[in-house]
């Protein structure tokens, strides 16, 4: 299957996970009629200068987020690092996170989660 740039369902959410600002969202697939397996998201998150994701925790689940463009500051668990676009962060189990974009460009993310097997 194949969807093209632009056919994206797109959502809006401001103030997400209580962050700043409005996120950007494209949904690349229908999670529940499309993913249908353990990827409950993959999409790309835009943040406009300054808007973030509010810290947060995934309890039985993993996130992976790939820096496309922008500059970012992320709350990896408490350690606070700069990301830029080629960089990757691993999340989920039990750990928390959150991601502000800073700079003069918004920041560009590829999000994947993905849900922790039925035992």
């Amino acid at each position: 299957m194949i969807r093209r740039n632009g056919e994206y369902t797109t959502e809006l959410r401001p103030h997400m996970r209580d962050g700043e600002g409005t996120v950007k969202m494209e949904h690349f697939w229908d999670s529940e009629r499309e993913l249908r397996g353990l990827n409950r998201m993959v999409a790309r998150l835009t943040l406009p200068p300054g808007t973030s994701i509010g810290f947060h925790r995934h309890e039985r689940e993993i996130e992976i987020f790939v820096v496309v463009r922008g500059t970012g500051e992320v709350n990896d668990d408490g350690v606070t690092a700069t990301v830029h676009a080629g960089d990757t962060i691993l999340t989920g189990f039990g750990t928390g996170h959150g991601i502000r974009a800073v700079g003069e460009d918004p920041l560009e993310l590829v999000a994947i989660i993905t849900r922790q097997p039925e035992a």
